[in-house]
């Protein structure tokens, strides 16, 4: 498919196929295109936990509300975006440098334009690391799609249980859990969007 026919492709599944799983080999190929996405300054401020094991589904399962497409997906990955993006970015951008895309002079730049814009703004700290999470998250779909797979974004579990439960640190921020695997028998077809008149408007 192309990435329009990808796009338009994707639904939101509920319905996944038990008997069916992903191997680590394709967990990480997952991960490794769903952090292509963009962030600020490429912070990559986003960090992935893959449920998949019987036993971290159980305990996952109460802390999304009782969902079955936990227990039924090959894998719930819980993606948090990371907060003091200012202090991970020298390391993150340092690869940038050492191949040559940025300059001594913009890398200090970017450094600095960080702390000045993350560091005493928690609120903003926080709005980043949404987006960033956000962005790995969509992109992630779109991987699975693309693999014949299938997904869906949740909001619905506990935040603080889930943090608790799986060991998060503070700087992580559980933005949301997405269920990829193969798909079940009872998933409905794509759900009809808004006419491009409601939502764009030129100026």
């Amino acid at each position: 498919m192309s990435i329009s026919e990808l796009i338009k492709a994707r639904t939101s599944a509920s319905s996944y196929d038990p008997s069916r799983q992903l191997s680590e080999a394709e967990i990480n190929e997952l991960i490794e295109l769903a952090t292509q996405a963009p962030s600020a300054f490429n912070l990559q401020n986003w960090k992935f936990i893959a449920i998949r094991s019987a036993e971290a589904k159980a305990s996952l399962l109460p802390l999304a509300f009782g969902q079955q497409k936990i227990v039924d997906a090959a894998v719930t990955f819980i993606i948090c975006g990371t907060l003091e993006p200012h202090a991970t970015l020298p390391a993150a951008l340092k690869p940038t440098r050492d191949a040559g895309i940025i300059d001594e002079a913009i890398y200090n730049g970017w450094i600095g334009a960080a702390q000045n814009m993350y560091g005493e703004n928690p609120t903003f700290q926080r709005d980043e690391a949404i987006r960033s999470g956000a962005l790995a998250a969509m992109t992630l779909m779109l991987a699975a799609q693309d693999k014949g797979l299938v997904s869906c974004p949740m909001i619905g579990f506990n935040p603080a249980g889930v943090a608790e439960a799986f060991a998060l640190q503070a700087t992580d921020v559980p933005v949301m859990m997405v269920t990829v695997g193969y798909p079940g028998s009872s998933n409905w077809p794509k759900k009809p969007r808004k006419q491009i008149s409601e939502v764009l408007t030129f100026a």
